[in-house]
């Protein structure tokens, strides 16, 4: 790339095991600022290397980093079109601390067994309703305690209540909330999202993303919510 710059790190996993010469490990540098947007890829390569750790450079455009978002390096390794290692943490680059370019991939199966095991608890962010977004910088949230009692924030009310968890079942009773006013777009949004909790059905997880899915009877996704640190 003309006047570019390359960002360079290794992929690595914890498990004594080698890889098929068939397997390909993939790295690409994204920004992940917006919350409700898809990740934007600004560079990728393939790693190389007969075992780990695995090397790789990315050349980028250092004209297309904007100050003030966010950046991270992602990797994962496939064989035949199959999946078999991601990495499951951010590893942040060009920001205040060290660029995080060393990237631990885990398993597939432990990753999405671990996830699973942990359910749908936890606090979360919502980044999409019923396909339109959310309004920036506003908190809508949600957090599942494993005893199944929920609260969060709509926008402007505070809720509470509780969710009906099995498996991949999920369920939220009649939730209670405060009654402020606040703007009407903001009021608007709160309604959707408490409306939309009313409707779900299921749940799945995004392992890679971090994120958690509500979905509704017939399998359509209605809310999308990232984790939130505790």
């Amino acid at each position: 790339m003309a006047d570019g710059a390359v960002l360079s790190g290794t992929v690595f996993f914890r498990e004594r095991i080698m890889l098929p010469d068939t397997a390909k490990v993939s790295v690409e540098l994204v920004d992940v600022s917006l919350a409700d947007a898809p990740a934007k890829v600004l560079g990728q390569a393939v790693a190389s290397g007969k075992s780990p750790p695995y090397a790789y450079a990315i050349a980028y455009d250092p004209d297309a980093i904007v100050p003030g978002h966010s950046y991270a390096v992602s990797a994962r390794i496939t064989e035949g079109g199959q999946l078999l290692f991601i990495s499951t943490t951010r590893n942040s680059v060009f920001g205040t601390g060290p660029d995080a370019t060393d990237i631990l991939v885990e398993r597939v199966a432990d990753a999405l067994s671990a996830a699973s095991d942990g359910g749908p608890y936890g606090r979360w962010l919502a980044e999409d309703i019923d396909g339109r977004g959310v309004i920036d910088n506003l908190q809508t949230t949600l957090e599942i305690a494993p005893d199944g009692q929920v609260s969060g924030m709509g926008g402007c009310n505070r809720f509470g209540g509780a969710a009906n968890h099995d498996d991949a079942a999920l369920s939220f009773g009649n939730l209670f909330s405060t009654e402020m006013a606040c703007a009407p777009a903001i009021m608007d949004q709160e309604q959707k999202f408490l409306d939309a909790l009313g409707r779900v059905a299921s749940y799945r997880l995004d392992v890679e993303r971090n994120k958690l899915i509500l979905l509704d009877a017939t399998g359509s996704e209605i809310v999308v919510l990232a984790r939130q640190d505790s």
